[in-house]
């Protein structure tokens, strides 16, 4: 059994992301962090933006779907079956 690492972060990229922007946040930031789960593998995407009441689902294709309070966020391949009310994660 190998030991892990005390600092760091795990040498895997998880299937599904989510990032919770903060007021400090940066967009070019925010958005360098969806580059990086991407591209190491990570295959979903989601930005919750507390502020503009929506959240960005990014795909490793490069498509983007912005849902709004009103939408719903599926899991699609990832989590099948999973489905959450926008609105409900924002509150």
């Amino acid at each position: 059994m190998s030991a892990v690492a005390r600092r760091g972060y795990a040498p895997v990229a998880p299937d599904l992301a989510a990032e919770v922007v903060s007021p400090d946040d940066r967009p070019g930031e925010v958005l360098s962090k969806v580059g990086a789960w991407l591209g190491a593998g990570t295959k979903l995407v989601w930005v919750v933006d507390p502020d503009r009441e929506e959240v960005r689902v990014y795909r490793p294709d490069g498509s983007l779907t912005i849902a709004s309070a009103d939408d719903s966020i599926h899991g699609e391949d990832v989590l099948p079956g999973f489905t959450c009310s926008v609105r409900e994660i924002l509150s």
